[in-house]
């Protein structure tokens, strides 16, 4: 098998409703796809975030290098792809996701079983939800939320906190708290809306609310995420933290200096699926269990839920912190619209799909609706 073409389509939908995290509205869904075809007629699919210069370095940098080159042989693929883009793990995240899928067809494996083996077959998901809504009062619309969430089985929710004031939005927690019981994980996501004073008392309510991480209330400087350890210092929940970088050498940097409690690699920003095993299987060292961000379309969902199936539980014991996937719960027509088969979604659990590669399969014809013009 030889690659014969890479294709990159960039994707835009616009949302019915402005919705966002504390610092601004997404007004659209935006991504970006990568196609892989081969001389066998098979093709791999990948996706990434489509950041200024992203799409460039795909097309004119990987093209050349990986049009003629067999997807099995990884390794030779893999130190060619490090070597012209400075570190670009965004760029190298799609392409290696798409890679993985075509080498998974070629041996009739699935992307799980590439890396040595699922550990299980269904992978627990938590609901990336409650974002504020342009107009919507949040301490009405994210217990509302919260509760019909429940209903369709999810047992841990996340909701977005920092856009009002303080007292607001432990208000709002404390609202959500009371409408799910103290038997549903919380957690929190500031998305870099705090001063280190701030989330210091943010995160002091929360504790008390009994929620599970509070994920990056501080502004997410890459490579730096400075002030993190001294926060994870101050509280005694969970700081999660580090999505955005996007290599194995800062992961390392942050972990050694306990920046976080919980760390978040994203598939599709540090490198790939390799890469974000390699990230898990670093933080164990230093006893931090990984939580990976995913907030994408099928193919990246597809990857993440792949490499959480590789994610021990944190112990040995009986009952314990298993690894989850981020669902996220705008609207999502990347996820909904553009595989042939949807993800085995249901009762807060998805299953790890068993067909080689990803596992999935892009309806080209839902994803030229999508094209940007």
């Amino acid at each position: 098998m030889k690659i014969t073409a890479v294709k990159t389509f960039a994707l835009t939908h616009p949302l019915m409703r402005a919705t966002g995290p504390s610092t601004y509205y997404y007004r659209s869904r935006d991504t970006l796809l990568i196609k892989l075809e081969t001389d066998s007629g098979e093709v791999g699919w990948g996706e990434t975030v489509i950041f200024s210069g992203v799409r460039t370095l795909i097309e004119e940098a990987y093209a050349p290098r990986l049009i003629g080159a067999d997807p099995v042989r990884i390794r030779p693929l893999w130190r060619a792809l490090w070597g012209p883009n400075f570190g670009n793990g965004m760029a190298l995240g799609g392409v290696s996701i798409a890679l993985d899928d075509l080498r998974g067809k070629a041996l009739g494996l699935p992307v799980a079983e590439l890396y040595g083996g699922r550990l299980c077959e269904r992978v627990k998901a938590y609901a990336s939800a409650m974002n504020y809504i342009e107009g919507e009062d949040a301490v009405v619309q994210y217990p509302r939320e919260a509760r019909d969430l429940v209903g369709q089985g999810f047992r841990a929710l996340k909701m977005r906190l920092g856009g009002q004031p303080l007292a607001r939005d432990i208000a709002v927690a404390r609202a959500v708290r009371e409408a799910v019981g103290p038997d549903i994980a919380l957690m929190a996501d500031g998305n870099g809306a705090y001063t280190l004073p701030g989330a210091i008392k943010m995160g002091r309510a929360l504790e008390a609310l009994d929620f599970d991480w509070f994920e990056e209330p501080l502004p997410q400087s890459v490579p730096e995420y400075a002030g993190y350890e001294r926060l994870a210092e101050h509280l005694d929940i969970a700081i999660a933290a580090c999505e955005g970088l996007t290599s194995r050498g800062q992961f390392r940097e942050a972990i050694a200096r306990r920046a976080m409690d919980i760390v978040q690699p994203d598939v599709c920003l540090c490198g790939g699926i390799g890469e974000a095993l390699f990230v898990a299987e670093l933080a164990r060292l230093w006893g931090i269990p990984t939580m990976p961000h995913c907030w994408a379309g099928g193919p990246v969902i597809a990857a993440t839920v792949h490499l959480v199936s590789l994610l021990p539980d944190a112990s040995w014991a009986r009952s314990t912190e298993a690894p989850m996937v981020e669902l996220d719960t705008v609207e999502n027509p990347f996820r909904d619209r553009l595989l042939r088969e949807p993800l085995d979604i249901r009762d807060g659990t998805i299953g790890v799909p068993t067909r080689p590669g990803l596992g999935i399969e892009v309806d080209e014809a839902q994803l030229k609706t999508f094209l940007r013009g």
